[in-house]
């Protein structure tokens, strides 16, 4: 597994894959920092397009992400995680949305759960997900990085951007 720790405006964020895709996009701070195993290889190189993709990202300048992703799970919170794919740039769903989408509509919990099992923040948008009443709920990076990715898709969701 190679690894890479980026900057950013929330912080440092640690990306971790393989030839497979992309395992772990993750909050170097906050409650669910994952630390890098012993037999994980540094490789700047590797991630070369995924770090370009995160600064234009964070820049306002790309929406949707082009990334192979390769996130372990089981096969109900893959199908959470690929629902939360589905969610547009800008908006937020809450977590009985997505399990009526996944056809599990009583599932809202687990869904949830999975939701918080989610291994590849940002690329895989768990940031999109609210409560029912509208409010925001908890979030591995902290409830003020989940605000902070919310109002940046929302101010730059009417912006145009050229090539």
């Amino acid at each position: 597994m190679y690894y890479c720790i980026v900057k950013s405006p929330i912080g440092p964020i640690l990306l971790a894959g393989d030839e497979e895709g992309m395992k772990h996009v993750n909050f170097m701070k906050g409650k669910k920092k994952i630390e890098v195993s012993d037999d994980w290889v540094e490789n700047e190189e590797f991630f070369r397009e995924i770090s370009g993709q995160l600064e234009a990202y964070f820049s306002g300048k790309l929406k949707p992400f082009d990334v192979k992703l390769a996130a372990e799970g089981t096969e109900f919170q893959k199908s959470v995680w690929k629902a939360l794919c589905e969610i547009p740039y800008g908006e937020t769903r809450s977590y009985k949305d997505i399990a009526v989408s996944i056809g599990k509509p009583k599932a809202y919990r687990a869904v949830g759960l999975a939701n918080n099992r989610n291994p590849i923040a940002i690329i895989v948008p768990c940031h999109r997900v609210i409560g029912a009443d509208g409010k925001l709920t908890g979030y591995a990076g902290g409830l003020d990085v989940k605000e902070f990715l919310l109002k940046l898709e929302e101010n730059n969701l009417s912006m145009s951007w050229k090539d």
